[in-house]
């Protein structure tokens, strides 16, 4: 692809405004006077609506379940996942997070800091609703806070992750815009947390989720795993406003386009895996309301997910050329080398690596494809409206999300082969 059609990608469509919804409606009337704990709590209490409370409280089932990972067949595949020295800045993201801690009053301190193992790392979730209010909310927070909170994800991933992280919450802030209800759904509306204590020798991380924007991040000195991560947005556009020309996410959605349009009629067949996006051949569960079809989001963390389409192996030169640059984009909040490294792990793998699609391939047709292999899983979804009154899916409403199969989300795969070592100042005690 070159760089004048990646230009040419980047231009807002202004489609989705045809689907712009009506606020006199109750839904939007009296959201529009509440903030994100009041909205929250409404949603709790009054269980509306009954289909998203309904998934909730699966997703607290969920929780409950020791974490496994992502599998395809409920078995952990061992050894795919070694330390290594990935030369991140390490003492730049520990100083960057050390700088935050000095900003927050004693109480924030507390609600901030988690420990490593607290199963609080896997109640992140990607609606607007507030499920897990857990350490400090960037728009309850004073500017000081909020910019050393900002300025851990400037140092942690590289800068075109952060810029497109920023576009994510730019984009959300537009949509509260859109839909008036700006203190559920704004540029800050999202929760940073730290998980074990900042350093440059022993395991530590943070995560950072709210509307459409959900990243874990595990560090090891020269370490890095960004997974399980979530980017959405509806619309993927912003086209008024300070911030107007803001897009995401076309990248991956041609990208997956061309591969699929690429193939043969035989290899097409054999990808498509369902050709409607809400298909009546689909059994239980493999769509619902909120996720439709992907299938490893928020709450997801051990769920089973067998290979499906075809193998990369039948790929040609080119059309492995546009799988690598959809891994590229994936990869995109990871530091340079990390991401390179990454990327020579998924080759490794490249012979046990799946492609499938649901959905037509015409230029203007909706999609979901799915990229898969023992080291990475990676979706991409258009959905129908929540916010606009699309009923059905449309290419301006995008979920995208990024697995580590067989242990690998929260770095768990590598935490066995991190040497233990006791007592508060990192030494071994003996009694």
């Amino acid at each position: 692809m070159t760089t004048t059609n990646l230009a040419e990608l980047g231009k807002p469509t202004g489609e989705y405004r045809q689907y712009l919804p009506d606020l006199s409606l109750e839904r939007f009337q009296v959201m529009c006077t509440q903030d994100a704990h009041e909205y929250a709590h409404a949603f709790k209490t009054n269980k509306q609506p009954p289909w998203l409370h309904g998934l909730y409280m699966h997703w607290l089932d969920l929780l409950q379940e020791p974490f496994k990972g992502v599998t395809t067949d409920g078995k952990v595949r061992p050894d795919l996942f070694t330390l290594q020295d990935e030369d991140i800045p390490i003492q730049q993201i520990v100083d960057a997070t050390q700088s935050m801690l000095a900003t927050l009053n004693d109480k924030q301190k507390e609600a901030v800091s988690y420990h490593i193992d607290a199963p609080e790392w896997r109640t992140w979730s990607n609606p607007e609703f507030l499920l897990a209010h857990k350490g400090v909310r960037l728009d309850e927070v004073n500017e000081q806070v909020r910019d050393a909170v900002m300025n851990i994800l400037k140092v942690t991933l590289s800068p075109e992750g952060y810029d497109k992280a920023v576009g994510a919450m730019r984009i959300n802030h537009f949509l509260g815009e859109l839909v008036k209800t700006p203190r559920v759904m704004n540029e800050f509306s999202y929760n940073f947390a730290l998980f074990g204590r900042p350093s440059t020798t022993r395991p530590w991380g943070w995560s950072f989720y709210g509307h459409h924007l959900c990243l874990n991040v595990f560090l090891y000195k020269g370490q890095i795993i960004a997974s399980p991560w979530f980017t959405g947005a509806e619309p993927n556009e912003i086209d008024s406003g300070p911030h107007a020309g803001t897009r995401i996410m076309q990248v991956e959605e041609t990208l997956g386009l061309q591969l699929m349009q690429s193939l043969s009629a035989e290899l097409q067949s054999r990808a498509r895996v369902f050709a409607q996006m809400k298909d009546p051949a689909m059994p239980p569960g493999r769509w619902n309301k909120d996720d439709q079809r992907h299938l490893c989001g928020a709450y997801r963390d051990n769920r089973e997910v067998p290979y499906e389409g075809i193998l990369a192996s039948t790929f040609s030169a080119e059309q492995k050329k546009l799988m690598y640059g959809i891994l590229e984009q994936y990869l995109l909040y990871l530091p340079a080398k990390s991401r390179a490294l990454k990327i020579e792990q998924v080759r490794q793998f490249e012979a046990e690596t799946y492609f499938c699609w649901i959905g037509g391939y015409g230029d203007e047709d909706p999609f979901y494809y799915r990229i898969q292999s023992p080291v990475i899983l990676l979706e991409f979804d258009h959905h129908s409206g929540v916010f606009l009154n699309n009923e059905e899916p449309k290419k301006f409403h995008i979920h995208t999300l990024l697995r580590t199969p067989n242990a690998g989300d929260y770095g768990h795969a590598l935490r066995a082969q991190i040497p233990a070592i006791e007592g508060l100042n990192g030494k071994e005690i003996v009694w």
